[in-house]
């Protein structure tokens, strides 16, 4: 099974993680509260980027959240531990081969991972199996190709491009949240209903440029310069104007939308 992260593993990336939880909780984790006594698994954890906002609504509930990054594990428990909050359990773990009986947990809840997997559909039905009958999946992936914005420029399309193939390359997929929907139904679950996220951003809104457009979009392709450049997918200075461009749609006169898209299904 193919797993990548193409952002990578270091300090500017975690930051960049936060950044984008924090700015994104209300619109993505609103609705996403689990009943006190209640068993979840966190699959995929990374940093805590989402941990600390999943524990903080469902403080009743017990979380175990698991990462194949052993770092990731660790710095998510530091950052519950600032947080002060006590109802989530740390441990490394692969989706593949998860460290746990069958019908283990009431809930499951995964956050922008299947768009690192090479086979989503068989790490949802590992998931799948330690459920309880009854029991739950939440997932929530981006969708690339959903971004547009104004000024218009096909430098920054071709920026975003450039990650969607860096992505494919490695067996990912960033495009996965339009498949969400096929994506549940086909690894076994019922009752499956997914509902878009639109990000939408102008100056009115500049916790959202600040948050969204510069610190979490714009600076996640970015990140992915020097990937690019190696692969040798597009010329630099076209990389290099996508960017700019990106950065533009943050002044007074631009705009910028975005969708995620989050799914919930039944065993």
């Amino acid at each position: 099974m193919t797993r990548a992260y193409v952002h990578g593993y270091n300090q500017r990336e975690n930051v960049r993680l936060q950044d984008q939880a924090t700015t994104l909780a209300d619109l993505l984790h609103s609705d996403t509260v689990f009943p006190a006594g209640s068993r979840v698994l966190e699959a995929g954890c990374g940093v805590g980027a989402q941990t600390v906002t999943l524990a903080g609504n469902s403080p009743g509930a017990s979380i175990v959240a698991i990462d194949i990054s052993g770092a990731s594990v660790a710095a998510a428990g530091q950052k519950i531990m600032e947080a002060g909050l006590t109802n989530v359990q740390f441990q490394q773990g692969d989706i593949f081969h998860l460290p746990f009986g069958r019908q283990s947990f009431d809930h499951v809840f995964v956050c922008f991972v299947l768009e690192h997997l090479s086979e989503p559909k068989a790490a949802l039905q590992k998931l799948k199996g330690c459920l309880r009958p009854g029991g739950t999946i939440t997932v929530i992936e981006g969708d690339h190709g959903s971004a547009f914005f104004h000024p218009d420029s096909e430098a920054a399309h071709t920026a975003i491009q450039c990650l969607v193939e860096l992505q494919s390359s490695v067996g990912g997929n960033a495009l996965i949240g339009r498949s969400l929907y096929p994506l549940l139904l086909n690894a076994g679950f019922s009752e499956v209903r997914v509902s878009p996220r639109m990000v939408y951003v102008d100056s009115s809104k500049p916790e959202l440029v600040d948050g969204f457009t510069k610190k979490t979009f714009t600076a996640m392709i970015e990140g992915v310069r020097q990937s690019v450049m190696e692969e040798g997918i597009v010329d630099q200075a076209v990389f290099d104007k996508g960017i700019k461009d990106l950065y533009r749609t943050a002044e007074a006169d631009g705009t910028f939308c975005y969708t995620f898209f989050k799914a919930v299904g039944k065993t």
